[in-house]
């Protein structure tokens, strides 16, 4: 019935038969929220010079646009990671009165110091000197629910303070299987340039940073994704107090376990979370961990994904004890690591010569087999044997988690595999279609990947 009045409604207005004072009165807030929120987001300029190669001495400048969320009147202002890239000053320019329409530049530009970037969850702070700002509180992205209207603003493509309208998509959205990121989903309108910017809802709080699109033409297509408030506030009290974010960590990397991933390993169970990975001499290390333990709880919590298990360590004191109920085989048992600070890495790979042979035509990429010369070039591996994809061949499946340049393949369905030939052998009696689960390195850490062979 109420859907059929608004049609009615919407027909009446349309022919110019009746004035509806509720689209009016919409319409009158929206202009009002808008107009108090415009003072508080930025345009943000970053200048950094970045290296061409890390084996000769070049560098070029680079630059970037994006935008900004005042978040106190003394100049606190968040916005992406990667707008501010690596440079330690940004250009800050203040959005012009409400109602002006220009206002010279010199007069809203400001130099602004960042304070401290954290690339996982792609949130930068930055500082200006400057009192009585206009600024946005946060909210509770938590609360959010599937088809919430927001709004949208920053300035997409360098076209300051733009708004934009719609609705929430989805309100833990993550890209890619056991990503430790997730987002709000959106499809008010987000182009390059908002980077940085303000989700917010219809009270006028901040409930998320617009991130990032999804886009086969570089534009809006209604896949924009934001930085939940309940992960940048967070991120941003860090950085303000520590310029960092400290993350717990005990060097252990989990999966969600899948029916693949079961089976290929003869695991009693199919679903859960499997350890894939154990950092030598880590903290998770020295408690006794196994790579293929099924963990079962976190201090009495039961684990069903991957992400709830890292985000459940993350979220722990640094130098705290906690308890850990794994599955070994038959046997249950419980392991205590200390969370320690955790550490990123980034292995720097050289170039490799190829040639036909290094084809590996059942998996689109290039390989090669690791020998003594090769491991010499290599930061230290976890194994040192296996097959090293050099590069990827155009025309692969897409893959939930595909293989990239770099990642050591050191088994196939649990079975080792020490050269490149091994793993052709390996490869010839599957069947085309068939998934297999590799064993892989990458980034320092071991993690499973199930794979459909061409």
């Amino acid at each position: 019935m109420r859907l059929l009045s608004a049609l009615l409604l919407l027909q009446a207005l349309m022919f110019g038969q009746a004035r509806n004072p509720t689209l009016h009165g919409l319409n009158d807030e929206l202009v009002a929220l808008s107009n108090r929120l415009h003072p508080a987001i930025v345009l943000i300029r970053s200048e950094a010079f970045e290296p061409v190669s890390h084996e000769i001495s070049l560098a070029v400048r680079q630059t970037g646009t994006g935008s900004g969320v005042i978040l106190s009147e003394d100049g606190y202002i968040v916005t992406n990671a990667h707008v501010v890239g690596k440079s330690t000053t940004v250009e800050v320019l203040l959005a012009p009165a409400v109602g002006a329409r220009s206002s010279p530049e010199r007069n809203r530009l400001l130099e602004g110091k960042v304070l401290g970037r954290d690339t996982e969850a792609d949130i930068a702070l930055v500082k200006v000197d400057a009192r009585g700002l206009r600024f946005l509180e946060w909210g509770d992205s938590e609360a959010l629910k599937q088809g919430q209207l927001v709004l949208a603003i920053g300035n997409p493509r360098g076209l300051e303070n733009s708004v934009t309208m719609g609705v929430i998509s989805s309100t833990q959205r993550q890209l890619k299987p056991d990503d430790r990121m997730v987002y709000i989903q959106t499809d008010a309108a987000i182009n390059p340039g908002n980077s940085g910017g303000a989700l917010v809802d219809l009270d006028g709080k901040l409930i998320g940073i617009n991130t990032m699109i999804l886009s086969q033409s570089g534009g809006n297509e209604g896949l924009g994704f934001a930085v939940p408030a309940r992960i940048a506030n967070p991120v941003v009290e860090q950085l303000r107090k520590d310029g960092k974010v400290t993350r717990g960590d005990i060097g252990v990397t989990a999966q969600t376990l899948t029916y693949g991933i079961a089976q290929a390993l003869g695991l009693k169970r199919e679903t859960g979370v499997v350890v894939a990975d154990v950092e030598p001499k880590s903290t998770g290390d020295i408690a006794g961990f196994k790579t293929g333990d099924i963990i079962l709880s976190v201090d009495g919590r039961p684990m069903e994904t991957a992400r709830q298990f890292h985000v459940f360590i993350y979220r722990k004191p640094v130098a705290s004890l906690i308890k850990i109920a794994v599955l070994r085989g038959e046997t249950e048992m419980t392991l205590q690591p200390v969370v320690v600070d955790q550490n990123e890495k980034s292995p720097n790979l050289g170039r490799l010569a190829l040639s036909e042979e290094n084809l590996v035509r059942r998996m689109r990429v290039l390989g090669i087999s690791l020998d003594d010369q090769l491991l010499k070039d290599l930061p230290p591996l976890r194994l040192n044997y296996g097959v090293i994809v050099a590069g990827l061949v155009p025309g692969a499946l897409m893959q939930d988690d595909s293989l990239l340049p770099g990642d050591i393949i050191h088994a196939l369905n649990g079975k080792p595999i020490a050269t490149l030939q091994e793993l052709k052998s390996l490869l010839a009696p599957i069947k085309s279609r068939e998934e297999i689960v590799l064993q892989i390195e990458r980034d320092g850490k071991t993690k499973f990947i199930e794979y459909r062979l061409e």
